[in-house]
C-alpha cells in the first residue's frame, strides 16, 4: 500500500506549491483505509522516557501541526508521532510563500511561524483518538503576540497532559522573533522550572507526562553546556537534537534559494545535527535519552545518528523526496545491521561513536 501511495503521490505533489502539496498529503492520509500495521521486529523496540516504542522512527513536529492524522501515520509504520507545534491561540503564521524546496540538495527552507489552529482544535482531536493507543507527543510553543510566553507553555502542559504521550518544549524555531532567546540560561531555567512544576501539578489526574526540550543546531558549545546543565538540574526527561538551522552550508547547490529566510532542514543539516547529538550525548552522561533529528534520509543516516547518541530518531524533510516507504526501508536496514553484528537491540550501539564524532573537525 505504501509503495502504491508513494508512486501515485510523489510525482504529483512535487509539481505543486510546497505548502499546497503538504495540505494535499494530509488530506490523502485522512482518506487512507484503516489497516493494522505489520508488527515490528522486537529488536527495534526502544524503552525511553518511561515509554515503550515499537520502533525508533518518529515523524517530527511540523508535519501534522493540527493533530489530523496521528493514527494514519502510526498505521504506516512510524513508532511514534509528534503533533504541533501547537500554540494556545490559533495563529496564521508568516505570509506566504514561506516554504521552499531545494530539490538538488534534498532540503527545505521554511519560515512558517507556528501556523496552527490553536490548542482547542488539537485537544479535541487528540481526546477523540485517545483510546487508539500509540505514542503521540505534543510539541508546544508560544504565540507570537503573547505577553508572557512562558505562561503559554505552562497552560499548554496543563491542557494537554491527559492526552499527550510526551511533551516537546519548542524554544528553537527560528521563525518566531525572539523565541530562541528562551534557550539563554536564565530564561530557560525559569521556563523549565515552571513547565516541570505544571507537569507535577497535573500528574495525579493526568498521569506521567515526560517533558522533552528541543534545541537548535546553531548553539555554541558553551551555550550547550548551560542548556544541558539546566535540563538535568530541572529534571527534564529528554532532549530533541536538533531543529532547523539558520546557517547555509557552502555545499548547497540551489543558489537561488539561499536568500530565503527561515530554517533549513533535510540532507544538508545532517552533519551539523549529528555533531550536536554527539556533543549533547557526552554532556548528558546518561541522565536521559535523546531523539536525533536532522537530515535522516536512509538506514545509514539513521544508524549514524543512533551511534552518535540518539535512542530515537525523527524524519520529515526526507519524506518529501523519498516518500513514506522510507520508514520501512530504514527499519529493514536497522534490523539487518543488528542481525549482522549479533546484537539484540539498538540500545547496545547508542552513543558508540560519540567520542569519535566530537573529536572531528567542526562541520563546515
Amino acid at each position: 500500500m505504501i509503495r502504491a501511495f508513494d508512486a501515485l503521490s510523489l510525482p504529483m505533489l512535487r509539481w505543486l506549491d510546497p505548502e499546497d502539496a503538504h495540505r494535499l498529503a494530509i488530506r490523502g492520509l485522512r482518506l487512507l483505509p484503516p489497516a493494522r500495521p505489520r508488527p515490528d521486529d522486537p529488536k527495534l523496540a526502544v524503552r525511553a522516557f518511561g515509554l515503550n516504542f515499537p520502533n525508533p522512527i518518529g515523524i517530527a513536529a511540523g508535519f501534522d501541526k493540527n493533530a489530523e492524522v496521528p493514527d494514519a501515520l502510526l498505521r504506516l509504520g512510524f513508532g511514534f508521532t509528534e503533533v504541533g507545534t501547537v500554540t494556545p491561540k490559533p495563529q496564521a503564521g508568516n505570509p506566504r510563500p514561506r516554504l521552499f524546496r531545494l530539490e538538488r540538495d534534498e532540503a527545505v527552507i521554511n519560515r512558517l511561524g507556528f501556523n496552527n489552529d490553536g490548542a482547542d482544535v488539537a485537544l479535541r482531536r487528540l481526546a477523540a483518538r485517545a483510546h487508539h493507543g500509540g505514542i503521540v507527543g505534543v510539541n508546544v510553543g508560544a504565540n507570537k503576540d503573547s505577553v508572557d510566553r512562558i505562561d503559554d507553555y505552562v497552560r499548554l502542559i496543563e491542557t494537554f497532559a491527559p492526552v499527550a504521550s510526551y511533551f516537546t518544549v519548542n524554544v528553537s524555531s527560528p521563525n518566531t522573533p525572539g523565541l530562541r532567546n528562551l534557550q539563554q540560561a536564565s530564561a530557560l531555567d525559569d521556563l523549565l522550572a515552571r513547565v516541570i512544576d505544571a507537569r507535577e501539578r497535573v500528574r495525579k489526574n493526568a498521569g506521567d507526562s515526560p517533558v522533552l526540550l528541543k534545541i537548535a543546531p546553531d548553539l555554541s558549545l558553551a551555550d550547550l553546556d548551560d542548556i544541558v546543565h539546566i535540563a538535568r538540574s530541572r529534571g527534564v526527561d529528554g532532549m530533541i537534537v536538533a531543529n532547523t538551522t539558520i546557517g547555509r552550508p557552502t555545499t548547497l547547490r540551489e543558489q537561488t534559494r539561499l536568500k530565503e529566510q527561515g530554517g533549513l532542514s533535510g540532507r544538508p543539516l545532517f552533519r551539523l545535527s549529528t555533531r550536536m547529538v554527539a556533543e549533547t550525548y557526552v554532556r548528558v552522561e546518561g541522565a536521559f535519552p535523546l531523539i536525533g533529528a536532522g537530515g535522516i534520509d536512509g538506514g545509514g543516516a539513521a544508524l549514524t545518528k543512533i551511534r552518535a547518541g540518539a535512542s530515537l530518531i525523527q524524519l520529515y524533510s526526507a519524506l518529501i523526496y523519498k516518500g513514506l516507504g522510507l520508514v520501512d526501508s530504514i527499519k529493514a536496514d536497522l534490523v539487518s545491521t543488528l542481525l549482522r553484528t549479533g546484537r539484540d537491540s539498538l540500545s547496545e550501539i547508542v552513543g558508540a561513536d560519540a567520542p569519535t564524532i566530537t573529536a572531528e573537525d567542526w562541520p563546515a
